[in-house]
């Protein structure tokens, strides 16, 4: 009888520490959404415009990223005196960098659009994940640089998987990494600084890093008319 009990008490600890563990990471997450405005500010973030710059290896490179919700990206590219873009959508995307030497857009491969893809939810994969049909795990904390971060592995719907790292004071993404296998596995890492509000009180981060450079955006405008022919190629 000792034994049932204790292994009754055991059952009991292993169910009460699953349901702290889901606790702490809807907690972490309703922190995130109330640091970025709050539920009902997000709900309505339909499209977003944003301004930005970055050096390339000594190229001044400027950049025009125009999203629309879970319908496409369009980054428009200017290097060079010359204009490319790249373009995602949920089922496809294009990529025309002519001062690398490309005369004519190309498909991108079903990888990386999978990968781009993640950027379509202008409210992010944490905002109403249950809904979305994600799956997220928290995985302890750690640090990136000096900032104390909680660690979420996020399994999209779509099978893709996403780790977040979260400042544990401000409840701002500070990174974001994914893979893709294109040409082999190869990690994609997003670092984010720098969040600040737009005019109609939006929380943006005006520095974003990847792997070619830092990219400092000098204007960010929200719920702008976007013209869904920009995701097409002609």
């Amino acid at each position: 009888m000792k034994k049932i009990k204790i292994g009754l008490l055991a059952i009991a600890a292993i169910v009460s520490v699953q349901t702290m563990y889901a606790q702490t990471v809807d907690e972490i997450v309703n922190k995130y959404v109330d640091a970025l405005g709050g539920k009902e500010k997000l709900a309505t973030l339909k499209s977003v415009r944003m301004e930005g710059s970055l050096n390339v290896s000594g190229t001044d490179v400027s950049l025009i990223i125009t999203k629309l919700n879970m319908v496409g990206q369009r980054n428009d590219i200017i290097a060079m005196g010359m204009n490319g873009y790249q373009i995602y959508t949920p089922v496809t995307g294009w990529n025309f960098m002519p001062f690398m030497g490309q005369s004519s857009a190309e498909v991108l491969k079903d990888e990386e659009v999978k990968t781009g893809s993640i950027m379509l939810d202008l409210q992010g994969n944490l905002f109403n994940y249950t809904e979305k049909g994600n799956q997220l795990e928290l995985q302890g904390n750690q640090k990136v640089d000096t900032v104390d971060c909680y660690k979420i592995k996020a399994t999209l719907k779509s099978g893709k998987v996403v780790t977040y790292f979260i400042d544990s004071k401000t409840y701002h993404i500070v990174k974001l990494v994914s893979t893709q296998n294109v040409n082999g596995e190869e990690e994609v890492v997003n670092t984010y600084a720098n969040y600040k509000a737009t005019g109609n009180g939006y929380i943006f981060p005006f520095t974003n890093t990847i792997e070619r450079g830092q990219i400092d955006f000098s204007k960010i405008e929200v719920n702008v008319p976007v013209d869904e022919k920009i995701f097409m190629v002609n």
